[in-house]
């Protein structure tokens, strides 16, 4: 965990999760980054943040990466990781 100097105070830094958005996902939020701060004893799911953004109902079409990683979206994420949120896609 980073440490903050503060007016010549340590702090603790918030550990976070990037969350990047995609497409029709990114249009729909009107983001495509964020920083999501973790709770220290987090035990979220990518499903967790997804709900915690409050981003609409979940879709069994949709598909998480976790640094770059197609996972399911009950996996577990961690401070420091890169959390992508990505729209149905076809092949051509």
């Amino acid at each position: 965990m980073d440490k903050v100097s503060q007016g010549g105070s340590e702090q603790v830094a918030s550990e976070t999760v990037q969350v990047r958005l995609f497409a029709l996902l990114q249009d729909r939020a009107g983001w495509s980054a964020r920083e999501l701060p973790l709770p220290a004893d987090s035990c979220l799911s990518a499903l967790d943040v997804w709900n915690r953004l409050n981003l609409g109902p979940w879709s069994a079409s949709l598909r998480v990466a976790i640094n770059q990683n197609l996972v399911e979206p009950q996996q577990r994420v961690h401070a420091g990781d890169e959390l992508a949120f990505l729209p149905p896609f076809t092949g051509g």
